[in-house]
């Protein structure tokens, strides 16, 4: 395993990090999450992700029972808060409120006294950037949370952020949390990527396989009983599979097979090519698929002529 620098931060993450979202506390069962989590801890893993809201904070006890028996300096435990967490008006958003008691929350949840990583999950337009700023540098002044960061912000949102956390002597965002993977490339053309780079945030990318469809799992359209689609439970953001998506995919296996590569481990080595990238955020629902992910990083780089194959059938400027 190899690790890079969170941005600016000084704290280094796995390149590969194991995610949360539909997967524990819901879509996958307890024994099979304590060996994804122990398995991806024993290849290098440190970076675990997770947030409140998925499955209303049952993935932030899973990761409390199944992190606590490592040393705490050994992992890098992520949350986030925005999405309602109950009826109650002010149990959402980024009010200086909604942060403090979402923290408490997630403090507890995952059985820690502090979070590496705290994000805000999204944009909150009804809060003003003052108040989302203060609390955040306030929890650090604490110790409750280490770092922040932000998930799914435009370019303008980013650099609004920094240009006021200077202005208020305030700690500065370390990361931006977005969608990222060959078929989901927006980042790259509307601005976002681009201030990562201009503000030295790192980035931490979402469904990098696009829900595992990326991973050919998926060719010729059929949809196999042990996957996402096929889960009622964990396909509920999932859009329909996408024929000409799956047929571009299929176009891709023979160069990911020159190169030794699974579809999955090709995806990942290209994120893994853009230096902005500080760690890619696996989800994980059978050891195996942890095993094959996590052995993305010792691949050698992907070549030009690989690349150019890459920006053929998935341009940035195309759609999903």
């Amino acid at each position: 395993m190899r690790y890079r620098r969170l941005g600016h931060a000084g704290i280094k993450l796995s390149e590969i990090g194991l995610g949360s979202w539909l997967t524990f506390g819901g879509g996958v069962d307890e024994a099979i999450s304590r060996k994804c989590i122990r398995r991806a801890f024993d290849l290098g893993v440190n970076f675990f992700d997770t947030a409140d809201v998925y499955h209303s904070g049952e993935a932030e006890k899973v990761y409390g029972r199944e992190l606590s028996p490592f040393r705490r300096q050994d992992v890098v435990v992520a949350s986030k808060c925005y999405f309602p967490m109950s009826d109650a008006i002010n149990d959402r958003g980024l009010s200086r409120k909604h942060i403090v008691e979402s923290v408490e929350g997630s403090l507890k949840r995952l059985q820690t006294s502090y979070i590496d990583l705290y994000q805000c999950h999204r944009y909150d337009p009804e809060v003003e950037l003052f108040e989302v700023i203060r609390a955040m540098d306030d929890l650090i002044r604490q110790g409750k949370i280490l770092y922040w960061g932000v998930s799914e912000w435009t370019a303008e949102q980013i650099n609004s952020a920094c240009d006021l956390a200077r202005d208020m002597h305030a700690h500065l965002p370390v990361s931006n949390q977005p969608e990222y993977s060959i078929a989901t490339r927006q980042i790259e053309t509307n601005g976002v990527q681009q201030a990562c780079v201009d503000r030295r945030l790192g980035m931490l990318l979402w469904s990098p396989l696009k829900q595992g469809i990326l991973t050919g799992k998926y060719s010729g359209g059929k949809i196999p009983a042990d996957s996402r689609a096929a889960n009622e439970e964990m396909s509920v953001f999932m859009q329909e599979v996408n024929r000409d998506l799956v047929d571009r995919v299929d176009r891709l296996q023979p160069i990911a097979q020159r190169n030794g590569m699974t579809m999955a481990q090709f995806v990942i080595s290209w994120l893994l090519s853009h230096p902005a990238v500080t760690s890619v955020i696996i989800g994980a629902t059978k050891v195996e698929q942890v095993e094959e992910n996590i052995a993305s990083t010792e691949f050698r780089p992907l070549s030009s002529d690989d690349l150019a194959a890459v920006d053929q059938l998935f341009p940035a400027t195309g759609s999903p």
